[in-house]
């Protein structure tokens, strides 16, 4: 890296934020960390509106001390690369990069007497000194951890800052950041852009407001209201689960049961706005959203189409079955999604299903149609009940007549020669062969028909 170059290169400041993988409470305040990694490489000597750069940015930086110091819940820390190893004199390093100020209480101080302290003398080391940055950070339950990179040109030591950033991201850190690009030329802004969010700064003025601006959204609480919307696209659904992963490492970064708050509007939920987000919202069937970014400092709203109605089960008369189960799909699809309660009214997302109720037999009711916030209701026969009498246990088996074809639907328990069994109405046959019996032909069959709510006995 020349000590002048032709073209000045412009100062960047990239913000970087992520958040520890686990927190103690999705409501407790977490503390903010921020760590400030600057760079001091000897570029830094250029001129930048009749200033050298490395002014420009330290008075910026000691600026932002005194602003931060009034905070409460925060810590800060100090990086600096490029300023030990002098490529001047031959002594180029591409591990030139340490931690000068570490994370504690009030030492606000003590990185703006370190950034008076420090001459730019080596190389750019950016990727690498990105890569360090999880080390600085000591291990936290709840805090918010911030980097700040400032930076006056692009990586010079081999390095992909957008690789690091993405391991970052993949392992659970999530490195979202904004990009502030001092006269920035389009090439090295567009080579910044897979890093994070990138501003443009025209001046030193610019760049201090664009500064404070990043500065507040990291501050300002940023939360998120989730609109689960009605065929009238009103907000109106609720109460259901609703999941949020990281988009990137696919862990359960958030786990809440939708509500209306008491003002009638979907209650709002702090999120941190370094993720990107897969949201699912566990309807039946579920839906989702994928790749859902999170502006700072503001109130996001998500919405997802989720209309919904209802789907209730009926007897036609007594229910003899114990804990009868419904099966349901979407409308010819062989992909079962839910299993319901027949006595349980259930919601579902509005559209056409097919049902498969575990009667004996199998009742099958197709192309059901839930409609937004109506209840759908499916009545079914009652069953009556078949009282076996065998000669003695036995292989016996029942089968239903239906369309000149026989369909199996039971085996009676080879160990008794008794047994009761609720089916539904129909005509049924009885097969039976005892159990020392060695030869076909002493098979024994019997036709009998059960009618709804009565008892018919069957005896061989």
């Amino acid at each position: 890296m020349k000590l002048l170059n032709k073209h000045i290169k412009p100062i960047l400041l990239t913000f970087s934020l992520f958040m520890a993988v686990h927190v103690i409470s999705q409501t407790q305040q977490p503390k903010t960390r921020i760590l400030f990694l600057f760079d001091a490489s000897q570029s830094m000597l250029g001129q930048w509106e009749g200033e050298q750069k490395i002014k420009v940015a330290t008075r910026l930086l000691s600026n932002l001390m005194d602003s931060l110091k009034p905070i409460k819940n925060m810590e800060v820390g100090l990086r600096i690369y490029g300023h030990q190893f002098s490529v001047a004199q031959g002594n180029r390093s591409c591990q030139d990069s340490k931690l000068e100020v570490p994370f504690k209480p009030n030492n606000y101080n003590a990185i703006k007497a370190k950034l008076s302290n420090i001459y730019p003398i080596g190389t750019t080391p950016i990727a690498y000194s990105l890569e360090q940055t999880k080390n600085d950070f000591p291990p936290c339950d709840n805090c918010k951890n911030i980097i700040i990179l400032i930076t006056d040109g692009k990586e010079e030591c081999g390095g992909d800052p957008c690789a690091v950033a993405l391991a970052l991201k993949k392992n659970g850190v999530t490195l979202k950041p904004f990009v502030i690009g001092m006269g920035l030329d389009i090439e090295i802004a567009d080579a910044f852009k897979c890093v994070g969010n990138y501003y443009g700064a025209d001046n030193a003025t610019s760049f201090e407001n664009v500064l404070g601006i990043i500065i507040k959204q990291i501050m300002n609480n940023t939360t998120v209201q989730v609109n689960l919307l009605d065929q009238n696209g009103l907000p109106t659904e609720t109460d259901v689960n609703m999941t949020f992963y990281n988009s990137y490492t696919k862990q359960i970064e958030y786990n809440f049961i939708h509500t209306i708050n008491h003002r009638g509007n979907p209650d709002t939920i702090p999120l941190n706005h370094a993720n990107e987000y897969d949201l699912v919202v566990h309807t039946l069937p579920p839906v989702s959203k994928k790749n859902i970014t999170i502006t700072p400092g503001i109130h996001n709203v998500i919405a997802l189409d989720a209309p919904q109605g209802y789907l209730e089960m009926e007897m036609n008369g007594f229910n003899e079955y114990k804990d009868l189960k419904c099966i349901v799909r979407k409308k010819d699809s062989d992909k079962t999604f839910h299993v319901q309660d027949f006595s349980k009214t259930t919601k579902y997302i509005v559209g056409d299903y097919d049902l498969e109720i575990l009667t004996l037999p199998k009742t099958e009711v197709n192309n059901i149609n839930i409609k937004q916030s109506h209840t759908t209701k499916v009545f079914i026969p009652e069953p009556g009940l078949g009282i076996f009498f065998l000669p003695s246990s036995g292989v016996a088996s029942i089968l239903l007549e239906k369309d000149n074809k026989l369909e199996w639907i039971y085996n009676i328990s080879p160990n008794t020669d008794r047994e009761t069994i609720v089916l539904q109405p129909g005509n049924y046959r009885l097969v039976y062969r005892g159990k020392n019996i060695k030869n076909v032909i002493y098979t024994k069959e019997k036709s009998f028909k059960i009618t709804s709510g009565t008892s018919t006995q069957v005896r061989l």
